[in-house]
């Protein structure tokens, strides 16, 4: 029997290595795919589009807060991934009467490494894993050569409420790595709700409008252009400040871009 911990601190408890694994997170999906477990992962959500590949091929077992339970059944995973933010408490309690589930939990960048080590270890992909989290931590370095910003900013994930991401979250220390203040930190929610008022009163240097989960386009920078009129207004790519698997690679690079184009 092989004894696993998650990062809630639950064990999990298998009898071999996982060989059909279904996974409800989209950027842990693309971590199972780079970590080459292609023949393993049986299961993946709607959300999960990268790989392309993936998308179009793997069995679909509903949303990341909506699980097709029938679906998962018929593909008998001897092992689930999850969230403890991005998948809902009730399906992973149900889930976990019949499966072994392993759950992340993810507020920073060491979180994040901590997770992608722990699934090598699960998955018995380690020196995959561990090349994966030092090449992350490798780019990540490159940041403190770089100018940081002291800019305040408000980092919106959602339109109709506006809502934006303030502290405790995986975005915001993305936004800290970067040296912007978040002006949403005085908030007790992880991610406030906001009105055209707040924001004015609050004047941040920056607006960031996430690719993901809402798609903000040009005609919400225009919007809220005009309720800020002295900030900068600019879409930037929600995965690379928010998923937290093998596409950190990545995030460093795009982040001293946003630096560099800073009024």
């Amino acid at each position: 029997m092989l004894t696993f911990t998650d990062q809630l601190n639950r064990t999990i408890r298998l009898e071999n290595y996982p060989k059909r694994i279904v996974s409800l997170v989209p950027s842990q999906t693309e971590l199972l795919y780079d970590l080459g477990l292609k023949n393993e992962v049986v299961g993946i959500t709607k959300f999960c589009i990268h790989p392309n590949e993936w998308f179009k091929n793997k069995t679909r077992v509903g949303g990341t807060k909506n699980v097709n339970f029938k679906q998962i059944e018929k593909l008998q995973p001897d092992l689930i991934i999850a969230n403890k933010e991005e998948n809902t408490k009730e399906d992973i309690e149900q889930l976990a009467k019949t499966y072994p589930v392993w759950i992340s939990d993810i507020y920073t960048l060491n979180d994040a490494l901590s997770m992608i080590e722990s699934i090598g270890k699960l998955t018995q992909t380690e020196t995959k894993s561990n090349s994966i989290s030092l090449q992350i931590q490798n780019e990540f370095k490159t940041l403190e050569h770089i100018n940081k910003s002291q800019k305040t900013v408000a980092y919106f994930i959602w339109n109709k409420p506006y809502m934006c991401a303030a502290k405790n979250t995986f975005i915001n220390n993305m936004l800290n790595y970067c040296g912007f203040k978040n002006v949403f930190n005085h908030s007790a929610e992880r991610y406030p709700i906001t009105n055209e008022q707040e924001l004015q009163k609050l004047n941040p240097d920056i607006v960031f409008l996430s690719s993901e989960p809402f798609p903000f386009k040009q005609k919400h920078i225009d919007e809220l252009q005009k309720i800020l009129p002295k900030s900068k207004v600019q879409i930037v790519d929600g995965e690379l400040f928010s998923w937290y698997g093998s596409r950190l690679i990545q995030s460093p690079k795009y982040f001293s871009q946003i630096l560099k184009n800073l009024p």
